[in-house]
């Protein structure tokens, strides 16, 4: 039997948007920013030859660059993203990584220290 292991990588950028479908009223509705953290989960199997489920550099390298397409943006102006909410980057984030990155199991959006997003495509 094979042991499952968890890889979790975090990612940090800075952000602003609004929610344009948030009610009228509705603080979200006015542009403001967040500093951002998104954590990248993989999940598998120790590959016996290299004694790791998978480099940390290689899920690097698929993220690094999505982040830095997302750092000191607006949101709303990224093409999916209209309505940018933590829900909708999740998603957003899974639809950019998953083609590249095998074993992807989690992405969680974390808007504050108190909340999160957890996406499972």
């Amino acid at each position: 039997m094979s042991d499952m292991f968890e890889l979790r990588r975090t990612y940090r950028f800075e952000a602003a948007h609004f929610l344009p479908n948030a009610p009228e009223g509705h603080r979200c509705r006015r542009v403001h920013g967040h500093c951002y953290k998104i954590e990248l989960r993989v999940s598998g199997e120790i590959d016996e030859a290299a004694g790791w489920v998978i480099d940390f550099a290689d899920i690097d390298a698929v993220a690094d660059p999505l982040r830095a397409a997302l750092d000191h943006q607006l949101l709303n102006d990224i093409e999916g993203l209209a309505n940018p909410t933590s829900e909708a980057l999740a998603r957003w984030i899974w639809q950019n990584v998953k083609p590249r990155l095998e074993g992807l199991s989690t992405v969680i959006v974390r808007e504050t220290p108190r909340s999160a997003c957890a996406f499972r495509g």
